[in-house]
């Protein structure tokens, strides 16, 4: 950053226009700024999983990491045709979820979000980082889109609920399982 903000409310986009990282100005409900809205809100939810006492300390670590590549990530939605996510940012979060696997049961069943309000809350994020990586799709559509954004968006998804199931593990809860009704009896 050339130099750091001293203003906060400039007025500027009291249009309904908001400024992009190369100086050109959007409306605030571009496709552009949804997604950049998404990963900041999920950046934002990770923030408040952080803040739980309770989490595990690996995890923490884990989704510190995670926050600094999503900050990255906006950087790019911010700015068209800048890149800063590559491979090595979706191979990271590939090796972190074979950690995890490697440490839990398989499912036999679904589960629903909860347990522990640790993995509630990495619930809540899995739930903003498919918002994300839906709104980037839409963006998509409009303007070409750096491929590790989405895969890293997916694969994230994918961690954030191992990582919920982990965080149950640790707190020595189990997975919540949904109840299959062709699995129960009915009376």
């Amino acid at each position: 950053m050339a130099s750091r903000l001293t203003v906060i409310a400039t007025r500027a986009g009291d249009d309904g226009t908001t400024g992009l990282g190369d100086g050109s100005r959007v409306a605030k409900d571009s496709a552009r700024i949804a997604a950049l809205g998404d990963v900041d809100e999920l950046n934002s939810a990770l923030g408040v999983a952080l803040a739980e006492p309770e989490l595990d300390a690996v995890i923490a670590d884990d989704l510190r990491d995670v926050q600094h590549t999503l900050f990255d990530m906006g950087a790019e939605l911010c700015i068209p045709g800048y890149t800063r996510l590559d491979g090595n940012h979706v191979s990271y979060l590939d090796g972190r979820l074979a950690h995890y696997n490697g440490t839990l049961p398989a499912l036999r069943e679904f589960i629903l979000p909860g347990g522990s309000r640790a993995a509630a809350l990495l619930h809540v994020a899995r739930t903003v980082c498919r918002r994300a990586e839906r709104a980037v799709v839409a963006l998509q559509r409009l303007e070409p889109v750096n491929k590790p954004v989405l895969q890293y968006l997916n694969r994230l998804s994918d961690l954030l609920f191992v990582m919920a199931r982990a965080a149950n593990r640790a707190q020595g809860m189990g997975d919540v399982y949904w109840r299959n009704p062709a699995g129960t009896e009915r009376k």
